[in-house]
């Protein structure tokens, strides 16, 4: 099954750029035409660059690492939460902080304490203090929530990272690149692919494109957690088989002891011990007897 067709492309309007003064010069090689001054971006190096980008997730997802969702501008905020939280991985989508991955110590310590004020909502630890100290702590908890939700959960640095226009996210991509971490972005034809391992060129302004490649990703994610789960029930059925050959065996030795309707015994070699009692067992019988014949 295809990733994407042109057929979905061409009604999202992904192949509209910016108008022709704003073109970058390092996305001529993306771009197909201009009309009525504005860049038309060819679509067959569109759905070449997807097609890589969506193999690239799927690798990483199967290898055990998780994707980072980010999109803080205003038209991804939405389907990057949904599209992420669909497919039950990590996003960004109000505003990057600076250190988010090149200091993420610092970043688990905020959410820590996000969590520390959820558990004291939830404990009764608000009804033992002032109002104020719960509106002060509420406060915390909503900007915290604001920046830090969608990372609530994320252990570690994520494998790969998939971005929503690369100029406003322009240090998320600095701070992955040196980390060494992978990036997935839409480029515009205003943007700078530098930087970018797997760059899209496409609409990263209308809402319908932005949600086209976002499930596009999203759907990368589930397809290789289905993977996964088919490898865990195919090792699963292996060891079964294995446990149920082993049980046959056990079963079939069983029945060869205990079947004893062809049995024949082998004749026992009889060892040097064995011969020395019977004759001094025979000798005793033959002094019992005289005993005998003597009374």
């Amino acid at each position: 099954m295809a990733v994407v067709t042109m057929k979905n492309l061409l009604e999202s309007g992904v192949h509209f750029g910016h108008q022709v003064n704003r073109r970058n010069p390092k996305m001529n090689k993306f771009i197909f035409a201009e009309r009525n001054g504005i860049n038309i971006i060819d679509l067959q190096k569109t759905i070449v660059s997807i097609k890589d980008a969506y193999e690239a997730v799927r690798k990483t997802v199967v290898a055990g690492k998780s994707v980072l969702f980010v999109g803080t501008k205003k038209q991804a905020q939405q389907t990057i939460a949904k599209e992420a939280e669909r497919c039950g991985m990590f996003y960004v989508n109000n505003r990057w902080l600076g250190g988010m991955l090149t200091n993420f110590t610092t970043i688990k310590r905020s959410i820590l304490k996000l969590k520390k004020i959820e558990k004291m909502e939830v404990d009764g630890t608000f009804d033992s203090i002032t109002k104020k100290e719960v509106s002060e702590y509420l406060k915390q908890k909503h900007k915290l929530e604001k920046n830090l939700g969608g990372i609530k959960e994320m252990k570690e640095l994520p494998g790969i990272i998939f971005i929503i226009d690369t100029g406003k996210e322009e240090i998320a991509i600095k701070e992955a690149n040196r980390l060494g971490i992978p990036v997935v972005a839409v480029v515009d034809t205003n943007c700078d692919p530098t930087g970018i391992m797997y760059p899209i060129p496409g609409n990263d302004d209308a809402i319908r494109s932005i949600s086209l490649f976002t499930q596009v990703i999203a759907n990368a994610v589930i397809e290789a957690d289905n993977e996964t789960g088919l490898k865990i029930i195919e090792d699963l059925q292996d060891e079964e088989d294995e446990n149920f050959s082993d049980n046959n065996i056990g079963k079939s030795e069983s029945e060869e002891i205990t079947d004893y309707s062809n049995y024949q015994p082998k004749e026992e070699e009889k060892t040097d011990n064995s011969t020395e009692d019977e004759e001094a067992e025979s000798s005793l019988i033959e002094d019992a007897d005289s005993l005998y014949e003597e009374k």
